[in-house]
């Protein structure tokens, strides 16, 4: 099971990384409707059942084709939060996107596709190989990555949905769907994909509008940070193998221990041993390490068989 599912992912990982990403005109300009005030009863959602999971559309993702960034960008703010360089754009279209520069941009483009392939929430993330930006300032973070005349490779695109609001963080170890078969699947995807940052920082809860004539809002639960994916099961001492390192990734071990009743996956695991000198990040690691562990073997079984589903095309 390990190695054919993991090679699976690798492949799949693979050709939507090394695919080009041509950006076309939106024919949406991207206004949603009015948000209304959440009701105190509001559903709260982690994971919805897909239609047909093998007509997925792993390239352009939960935005789809028609919804993928315009071709001319003017700039906003630049966004000094988190560990990597972040700044907002408008399209032509008027809609408003947010760009990761870095190391994260790849994984987390194609970490999302996967994690959203089998029902669960993610943003509207895209990958763009190149990005040319209007009235563009110096940055504080980031400008060795901007070229001379102005432009940016190798970045990524989260859309923001005007119907959608980031109103809480959430916690692994507490949470609505604690013991369940979704939350354990999630845990999985983690270790399937080998995203070893799983800090509850990295959790949000957004209210979204569930449809668009009942005015109705939903609570969706989602990992909203997915870029230290596809390298080393832990963090390592040697950042350019932590994250986006696909040698890493297809020499990382899967799983560690089978019982009668539960698996234990390798990620997240223990962090390089140097960190010992930075005995906070240590502990913080350390704390997360159960998240790949005793997960039952039946809520294994379920999302194995949502992700056997998928396949190169």
């Amino acid at each position: 099971m390990s190695r054919n599912t993991k090679t699976a992912a690798v492949f799949i990982a693979i050709v939507s990384i090394a695919l080009p990403f041509a950006a076309n005109p939106k024919k949406r300009s991207g206004t949603r409707n009015q948000r209304n005030e959440t009701p105190q009863n509001a559903p709260k959602v982690l994971w919805r059942k897909p239609a047909d999971i093998s007509a997925r559309d792993l390239f352009y993702g939960p935005g789809g084709k028609e919804d993928q960034p315009g071709i001319t960008y003017t700039f906003l703010k630049e966004d000094l939060k988190g560990s990597h360089p972040k700044f907002d754009v408008r399209d032509q279209n008027g809609v408003k996107w947010r760009a990761k520069l870095g190391a994260e941009a790849r994984p987390e483009t194609v970490a999302s596709r996967l994690v959203w392939a089998v029902g669960y929430y993610t943003n509207e993330d895209y990958f763009l190989p190149v990005l040319r930006v209007r009235n563009m300032p110096r940055l504080q973070r980031g400008q060795n990555l901007v070229s001379p005349d102005g432009s940016i490779t190798n970045l990524r695109l989260k859309r923001y949905l005007k119907d959608e609001k980031k109103i809480a963080l959430w916690r692994w170890h507490r949470n609505p769907f604690v013991g369940t078969r979704e939350l354990n699947g999630l845990r999985v995807m983690m270790a399937l994909i080998n995203n070893w940052d799983l800090k509850d920082d990295n959790n949000s809860v957004y209210e979204e509008q569930a449809g668009a004539s009942s005015g109705s809002a939903e609570l969706r639960y989602m990992v909203s940070d997915l870029g230290a994916s596809f390298g080393t099961t832990g963090r390592s001492w040697t950042p350019t193998r932590s994250r986006g390192d696909l040698n890493s990734y297809r020499h990382s071990k899967f799983i560690t221990k089978i019982t009668d009743d539960y698996v234990d996956f390798r990620t997240p695991s223990r962090p390089a041993l140097l960190f010992i000198f930075n005995p906070v990040a240590l502990i913080m690691h350390l704390r997360l390490l159960w998240i790949g562990r005793r997960i039952p073997r039946s809520d294994v079984k379920w999302v194995g068989q949502l992700r056997a589903q998928l396949s190169p095309d």
